[in-house]
């Protein structure tokens, strides 16, 4: 592929306040889709609170392609029921790596690279970092769903070079 970028990890960590749509409670779980990848995490049964902790790994050739997320409540005997859905772009993302290789070694770990607030352009909850980890540049984000009537997904990226990729 001579436009691969890279890889993607993205640590789906937790959904938050999500939609019942059973009885009294939800089956969910989260479809990351970017172009024509689809991956999914497991199904966290009997909670509108899931800890998910799963990795997703998506190989980026278009940085500008936005990813969305879609939380789903599985069903045994019928369609699965949507719970809301957000999406994000990995541009600032990017950015804050190709800012922090200009800057070279010597940044602590802690170091918040950037910082980018909630708007209506973006699905953001709270204010999300984009820090330095262990010698890694990571982004925590709360994302809002839409088209339900609650609910947070909690993320994390993280970029991983590939030998051959064309790189930022």
């Amino acid at each position: 592929m001579e436009n691969y970028l890279g890889l993607l990890r993205i640590h789906v960590k937790r959904g938050v306040n999500l939609a019942i749509r059973d009885i009294s409670s939800s089956d969910p779980y989260v479809v990351v889709q970017s172009g024509k990848q689809k991956l999914k995490t497991r199904v966290v049964k009997h909670s509108v609170n899931p800890e998910w902790n799963d990795d997703l790994t998506l190989s980026v050739t278009d940085p500008n392609l936005p990813i969305k997320l879609t939380v789903y409540d599985y069903d045994m005997f019928s369609a699965d029921d949507k719970m809301g859905d957000a999406e994000f772009h990995v541009g600032p993302y990017l950015e804050a790596i190709k800012f922090r290789n200009q800057l070279g070694p010597g940044l602590p770990s802690g170091t918040i690279i950037t910082k980018i607030v909630p708007s209506r352009k973006n699905f953001l909850s709270e204010e999300s970092h984009i820090v330095l980890n262990q010698g890694k540049v990571v982004q925590n984000m709360f994302l809002r769903l839409q088209h339900v009537e609650c609910g947070e997904v909690e993320i994390q990226l993280e970029w991983i070079d590939v030998p051959g990729a064309k790189g930022i």
